[in-house]
């Protein structure tokens, strides 16, 4: 014999409210909440199943997100538009409902063949809702055996709709935001990924064209060097400034490849590059500790280049002798950190300051804010000055 939701004392009544605080209070994830909830109700009130419908997004429709086996394995697929069946009436007027018996007669019932509604007599229907989270959804339960379910029955099934409600809305303004959250990541890596791509084929066109055109007019103009005859002085000099200018240009040209695109990073990865800048630092001896973990490219590239621009500021700025370069993974972040001995400043960010040095400090900043990091300055008169970028990492980031 099944037992009556109106046998409950206050005192269970109260163990299940406590119950369901408890399970509102566990995660911010809707769908575990919703199944946690359904199996209390069904245990404690002794229904036979729970469903546990939410209003999605655009505020026009209602899925299962909750429900007690074997229905779990519907949650996701079945959504009802407001206002149809049940379901949806009691949405739309945000009233309860109770059939005793005979669904089918009532006009606002509609059979949903993956629910089974057929198996079932009974059902109250109670909106979730709250008066800071507004409607939700709403909470069903059914049983098979006929059941009169009482104004104290419908009563607590508010309140736990009323509970659930506040809940299931800080579930949902969370998922919200980590979707939100992956979009900006995701639109980080195609923003980088697009630069990158651009900047390689900037590259390879300078390489493919500008220097191989560079290095075949070097040596026609050593050729051209071995056959004059006439005036030779006057013809050598000037074959001597043309040569002079062609090393200039196959420089520059090299040198824009590596601005462009750092190859080191394709060869060595992120630690390789990172020694690679420090050895290439004149006159300041670098101290590197360097863990060599992988990241994903837009992150390795971001922190390259931010590692580049603060040692470029080192050896303009800080009248340094030393520094020290390190990068680190820890505590679910990647750590670049370059700290320096030198004059340091008086960090004002009101003062324009140095306009180079402030647009170092700038470009810093929105490399590591475009991978969803932060930059922290460190400095003082006489006391040197630290750079330090932190990228926080997901499990899957790192290689």
């Amino acid at each position: 014999m099944t037992e009556r939701i109106d046998s409950l004392d206050p005192e269970r009544e109260n163990d299940l409210l406590h119950a369901v605080i408890d399970a509102v209070s566990s995660g911010p994830d809707v769908e575990p909440l919703a199944a946690a909830v359904a199996r209390l109700i069904t245990d404690a009130t002794a229904t036979d199943v729970c469903f546990v419908h939410v209003l999605d997004d655009t505020g026009r429709s209602l899925t299962l997100t909750g429900a007690t086996p074997p229905f779990d394995q519907e949650v996701g697929r079945v959504r009802l538009p407001l206002g149809t069946g049940v379901t949806g009436w009691v949405a739309a007027h945000r009233e309860p409902v109770v059939l005793v018996e005979d669904k089918h007669a009532d006009p606002r019932y509609v059979q949903i063949p993956a629910l089974r509604g057929t198996d079932f007599t009974s059902m109250a229907s109670v909106p979730m809702a709250s008066g800071a989270a507004g409607l939700v959804g709403v909470l069903n339960v059914h049983t098979v055996n006929r059941r009169e379910f009482s104004d104290r029955d419908v009563r607590l099934l508010m309140s736990i709709g009323g509970l659930v409600a506040g809940a299931m809305h800080q579930a949902v303004m969370h998922r919200r935001l980590a979707a939100r959250e992956r979009a900006h990541e995701r639109f980080a890596e195609q923003v980088i990924a697009a630069q990158e791509t651009e900047r390689r084929r900037v590259a390879a066109d300078i390489h493919d064209g500008i220097s191989q055109r560079l290095v075949t007019l070097s040596y026609h103009l050593d050729a051209a060097g071995h056959l004059l005859t006439t005036e030779p002085a006057a013809a050598a000099d000037q074959l001597r400034h043309a040569r002079g200018l062609v090393d200039l240009a196959l420089d520059e040209a090299r040198a824009a490849i590596g601005g462009l695109r750092p190859p080191v990073l394709d060869d060595l990865g992120l630690s390789g590059g990172l020694a690679s800048l420090a050895r290439g630092v004149p006159q300041v001896e670098v101290d590197l500790d360097l863990a060599d973990d992988r990241l994903p490219e837009h992150i390795e590239i971001a922190l390259y280049r931010i590692a580049q621009e603060a040692l470029q500021n080192v050896v303009k700025h800080a009248k340094a002798t030393r520094a020290r370069l390190r990068f680190a993974l820890a505590d679910g972040a990647a750590q670049l950190e370059i700290a320096d001995d030198g004059i340091g400043v008086e960090i004002d960010p009101d003062a324009p300051g140095d306009p180079e040095r402030g647009y170092g400090m700038q470009s810093m900043a929105e490399r590591a804010e475009l991978v969803g990091g932060t930059l922290r300055v460190s400095s003082a008169p006489g006391h040197g000055t630290t750079v330090t970028a932190t990228v926080p990492l997901t499990a899957s980031t790192i290689e």
